[in-house]
């Protein structure tokens, strides 16, 4: 079963929008469960991924990096 996933990033984040565009197109054709958490709102979050963003989150708790493709998303998603 896929994991579910949260898109970590920001309002005004250039890479944040590309990779939820990514990442839009991966749930498409995958049927991949997935959120956007804006860091902004979580002072953890800030410091924690703060320079860091966009990353992906998994539920059991892996991270996938930006730079990040498509085919990235999808393998990261399967676990």
């Amino acid at each position: 079963m896929a994991a579910a996933l949260a898109l970590l990033g920001t309002r005004g984040c250039h890479l944040c929008d590309v990779a939820e565009g990514l990442l839009t197109r991966a749930a498409t054709a995958r049927h991949i469960d997935w959120q956007y958490r804006d860091i902004a709102l979580d002072e953890d979050l800030v410091a924690r991924y703060g320079e860091r963003i966009p990353v992906l989150l998994a539920d059991d708790g892996r991270e996938l990096a930006w730079p990040f493709s498509l085919l990235d998303i999808i393998r990261f998603s399967e676990g």
